[in-house]
């Protein structure tokens, strides 16, 4: 939300609801109905709910599980996006990592995805711009119990 980008969307489950009581005043939230079935299915509601906004001509994805990722990361992709670029990614020393941004040309690109891939697997098809976003954050993951216990200690210290 700090970032400044609006709208604000947040993709959910089918059993979201403990999820949607705890977001903040303003954001949006978008079901994502078989998001067991992969990363792409929750992408695609995503597109499906910003479709209508037409004022939105790009969305900046970042996701939930890399809390560390800072509001100035989505600023530089934002940024990136207004020197023209329809295809942007996010890099720390280097390496690609989310967030992603995803011009609204590329949105039926985007539709055709399936399973357990996410944007990542267009980069091959689309040009893409790396955003270096070094001193914006960290792109690290909370993909277990441990990488969550280490974060949150990192958080209270």
């Amino acid at each position: 939300m700090t970032s400044g980008l609006r709208p604000v969307v947040t993709v959910v489950g089918p059993r979201a609801g403990r999820i949607e009581q705890v977001l903040p005043a303003g954001v949006d939230v978008v079901q994502a109905f078989a998001a067991r079935r992969g990363i792409a299915h929750s992408l695609r509601a995503l597109i499906r709910g910003l479709e209508g906004w037409r004022q939105v001509g790009a969305v900046c994805v970042g996701l939930a599980d890399q809390p560390f990722v800072g509001p100035d990361a989505y600023r530089r992709l934002a940024a990136a996006y207004d020197a023209g670029a329809t295809f942007a990614v996010a890099t720390y020393k280097g390496q690609r990592h989310n967030p992603v941004l995803i011009g609204r040309v590329h949105w039926p690109a985007v539709m055709r995805l399936r399973g357990d891939v996410g944007a990542r697997s267009l980069m091959d098809a689309l040009a893409v711009v790396e955003v270096d976003c070094d001193n914006t954050g960290r792109p690290d993951d909370v993909d277990t119990t441990e990488d969550l216990a280490r974060m949150q200690r990192e958080m209270e210290s």
